[in-house]
């Protein structure tokens, strides 16, 4: 239901005359503003005098030969800019709206990524039908290769490269976590210290991994270097390996699935863990993002939490 107080605004077709009334001050004449908005110079005039009737007060006032805005007419001058730029802005938002009827979305992430990324592809094309999604997985080495050739639309990294020139945005958490079986000698110890855990064997990604070089790096902080027993390419091999009793390893929270059912797949509470980072959208810098993929990021921004809630409320055990 409209305000009592603009109703007279709704009701005399406000915008045509707030259109020729901003032109005429801006010009300095009717004639001008006329000639500007192609229409014929008595048809600004009435235009000019509906105004100032549904206003309720007088817009000019004449001194001589010359015309003056008067009190009421410079405050609706002065509006008149607001409302503009009010439906100015609302223009924009409704075109890329518009836009988001079709296209195309590419987008390319690490592989610890395909836990959520298709969840959250299929929740944002659900909202936008028209909207055509891919998804590239690849280890950290390869994803870099196809930034550095601007072959997708968005890339999907945990931690962003520092070599390249990109613009970075921070969307997600992504906690870092020990993973061992539930029958582990460690199971049940409290604030284990990091040197106990190092002495265990360990289980690591392939060369080019980021989980492999974030492993790496913590245990270069700490002065010490993993007992590697085996090398594995996927995140589901270490977790099979895990269970088959050959090792423990460090993993991003989502690789126990988003709705982690019952396994043996236990979290140990070592020093330090779990281990935050964040998941991040990345594209080079002056690329010019598409309307699908600008969308997807504030869709990402707003609902990515909720999507993948199940694996943040994993309970460490």
């Amino acid at each position: 239901m409209p305000q009592s107080d603009i109703r007279r605004f709704l009701k005399h077709g406000t915008l045509p005359q707030l259109r020729v009334f901003e032109a005429s001050v801006r010009l300095g004449n009717f004639t001008r503003a006329a000639q500007e908005l192609h229409m014929a110079q008595p048809t600004a005039s009435v235009q000019i005098k509906k105004l100032s009737a549904t206003v309720g007060l007088p817009l000019f006032e004449q001194v001589g030969k010359r015309i003056f805005l008067t009190e009421a007419g410079r405050r609706v001058y002065a509006s008149c800019g607001d409302v503009f730029r009010a439906l100015s802005q609302l223009e924009d938002a409704l075109s890329e709206m518009r836009g988001l009827a079709s296209g195309h979305l590419r987008l390319a992430a690490t592989s610890t990524a395909k836990y959520f990324a298709p969840r959250l592809l299929g929740a944002f094309t659900n909202r936008y039908p028209g909207i055509e999604a891919s998804l590239q997985v690849h280890n950290r080495s390869a994803l870099i290769e196809r930034l550095a050739r601007n072959e997708d639309d968005l890339y999907l990294f945990a931690d962003p490269p520092v070599d390249q020139e990109v613009v970075v945005q921070a969307i997600l958490s992504d906690p870092l976590a020990v993973l061992a079986r539930d029958d582990h000698p460690l199971a049940g110890e409290k604030s284990i210290a990091f040197a106990r855990f190092a002495d265990e064997p360990f289980l690591i990604r392939e060369p080019g991994s980021g989980t492999r070089m974030l492993a790496l790096k913590l245990f270069l902080e700490h002065g010490l270097a993993p007992k590697i027993r085996m090398e594995l390419s996927t995140d589901e091999a270490i977790r099979e390996a895990i269970l088959a009793g050959l090792g423990v390893s460090i993993l991003s929270r989502y690789s126990l699935g988003l709705e982690p059912e019952q396994s043996k797949l236990i979290c140990l509470d070592v020093e330090g863990f779990p281990r935050e980072r964040h998941w991040h959208f990345i594209y080079p810098v002056g690329k010019q993002l598409s309307v699908a993929a600008r969308a997807f990021m504030d869709f990402a921004r707003t609902e990515a939490r909720t999507l993948v809630r199940g694996a943040l409320e994993q309970p460490l055990r």
